[in-house]
C-alpha cells in the first residue's frame, strides 16, 4: 500500500478503512463479532493501517471492536476517533463540545480502545454553541497531556477551519467528497491546500452507489441510513444510473471495478486526500486497495470532472435535518 501524509507529518496508508458499517447504518449488523476483527486485522495485515471509527457509532461498540481489533497490531496502525455528541441511554441528543465533555469522551475513547493515546481526534460535527477556538484550545490541552496526537474537524466550513487552525494545528479534516458529492471542492479543499492540512473523504463510493452493485430497484431496510438519503429514493437511483454508467464504463476500459476508478479519481484530486471507504468484507479491502495502482489519464481525471456538471445528481446527500447538521 502507498503512503501519504496528512498535516503535520502524519504518515498513513494512501487509502484508510471507515469501521462504521461494522457496527451501524448498513443493514442489519454482522452476528460475527470475531469476523469483524478479523477483517480489522486483514485490513492493517494487509497495509491499510489508517482505520476511522467514532464513539457514536453503534454508539461506543464500534471504538471497543476496533480496540480489539489493533490489540495486537497497535505500532502498525493509525486510529482516528472522534468526540461531539451528547449521548444519552445510547441516543444522539445533539452536538455537544464543551471542554469538559471534550475530556469526558478523550478518556471512554481512550479506554474503549485499549491504547495510551489517541492518534487523530476530530470534532464529529462543529457545536454551534462553543467557539472553535475553545474547543482546539481544549485538544490542544489533551495533546499536552499526551492523551491525543493530532487535532481534526468533520464536516466544517473553511471559516472554521481557518479559526481553528489559528489556535492549535488541524492536522485532517473529514467531510463527504466522491464523484457525486463535490461540495469541499469550493473553499474546504483550497483552505487545506493553503494550510497544510490533511484531507479526508468519507462516503467516498457514495453510500456504495459508486461501486456499480446499487441499481435502480435497489430497496433498503427502515434502519438503515441509505433508506433517509433522499439520493436512495426510486426516481433518484434511476436518474443517477447514468453516472455510473459512465464510471463503469471507463473502469471497464482500464482493467478495473467502477469503485477503484472511483477512488482512484479522489486520489488524482490532491496529494493530501486519504479516502476511507468501509467495508466488511476482505475481498472489498483488497480491491479498495488496488485503486493505489489504477492509472487514469489527465483526460480520464478531466472526463470525471466534468461528469457530475454534465449529468447532474438527483437528491440531496442527506435528508432535512442532516442537511442542516452541515449547514447546509
Amino acid at each position: 500500500m502507498h503512503k501519504r501524509t496528512l498535516g503535520q507529518g502524519l504518515e498513513v496508508s494512501a487509502i484508510g478503512l471507515g469501521a462504521m458499517g461494522m457496527s451501524m447504518s448498513y443493514g442489519p449488523n454482522p452476528g460475527d463479532r470475531d469476523d469483524m476483527i478479523g477483517v480489522l486485522r486483514y485490513a492493517i495485515e494487509s497495509g491499510t493501517t489508517f482505520i476511522d471509527t467514532a464513539e457514536v457509532y453503534g454508539p461506543y461498540v464500534n471504538e471497543e471492536l476496533v480496540g480489539e481489533a489493533i490489540a495486537p497490531l497497535r505500532d502498525e496502525v493509525i486510529v482516528a476517533t472522534k468526540f461531539g455528541f451528547d449521548i444519552v441511554d445510547g441516543a444522539n441528543r445533539g452536538t455537544d463540545s464543551r471542554p469538559e465533555h471534550i475530556r469526558t469522551v478523550a478518556d471512554a475513547s481512550l479506554r474503549r480502545l485499549g491504547v495510551d493515546t489517541i492518534d487523530l481526534f476530530y470534532q464529529h460535527r462543529v457545536d454551534p454553541l462553543i467557539p472553535i477556538e475553545d474547543v482546539a484550545g481544549t485538544v490542544a490541552e489533551l495533546v499536552r497531556e499526551g492523551k491525543v496526537k493530532h487535532f481534526g474537524l468533520s464536516e466544517a466550513a473553511a471559516s472554521t477551519i481557518r479559526r481553528a487552525h489559528a489556535v492549535f494545528p488541524v492536522t485532517a479534516v473529514q467531510s463527504e467528497y466522491s464523484l457525486w458529492t463535490r461540495d469541499p471542492e469550493a473553499e474546504v479543499l483550497p483552505a487545506c491546500a493553503e494550510l497544510g492540512i490533511g484531507f479526508v473523504p468519507f462516503s467516498p463510493l457514495g453510500k456504495g452507489f459508486l461501486t456499480g452493485t446499487v441499481d435502480a430497484g435497489a430497496s433498503f431496510g427502515a434502519g438503515e441510513i441509505r433508506a433517509r438519503v433522499p439520493r436512495f429514493a426510486p426516481e433518484n437511483l434511476a436518474a443517477n444510473q447514468a453516472l455510473v454508467d459512465e464510471v463503469r464504463a471507463l473502469a471497464a476500459q482500464r482493467g478495473a471495478t467502477p469503485a477503484q476508478v472511483a477512488l482512484a479519481w479522489l486520489l488524482a484530486q490532491q496529494s493530501f486526500i486519504v479516502p476511507i471507504p468501509g467495508t466488511r468484507r476482505r475481498e472489498r479491502i483488497d480491491e479498495n486497495a488496488g485503486a493505489t495502482a489504477v492509472a487514469l489519464s489527465a483526460d480520464d481525471i478531466d472526463g470525471l470532472n466534468l461528469l457530475v456538471e454534465r449529468i447532474g445528481v438527483a437528491g440531496n446527500r442527506y435528508d432535512e435535518a442532516g442537511m442542516r447538521a452541515v449547514g447546509l
